[in-house]
């Protein structure tokens, strides 16, 4: 059953904006507005960033350092590691599926 992506909104840097989100996924999202917020807050407190546009890209460039060096450093890559578990769900439901077959 696909869930249909429901409207939330958040607010980033006192804007509001409404998102098409599943509900499923929601409370990641909104913990990735707060990481978000206060990225940017940090910049914004720091003075020598000034504008929104110019605080949401560096922002954006600073999660995107800290993915790629988690991916880099020795970490690991969860995208990779969801990919590996659904080969092996698929496998493990096929060999279950002929064991199946054989009673």
């Amino acid at each position: 059953m696909n869930a249909e992506p429901k409207g939330l909104q958040i607010n980033i840097m006192g804007r509001e904006f409404r998102v098409a989100c599943p509900e499923e996924e929601q409370k990641g999202l909104l913990e990735a507005v707060d990481y978000l917020n206060r990225k940017m807050q940090e910049i914004r407190g720091g003075g020598k960033v000034v504008g929104l546009e110019r605080i949401a890209m560096m922002a954006a460039l600073n999660v995107a350092h800290e993915l790629l060096s988690t991916k880099v450093g020795g970490g690991f890559d969860m995208a990779d590691i969801k990919r590996k578990m659904n080969r092996m769900e698929n496998v493990l439901d096929q060999i279950m599926s002929d064991q199946d077959e054989l009673f």
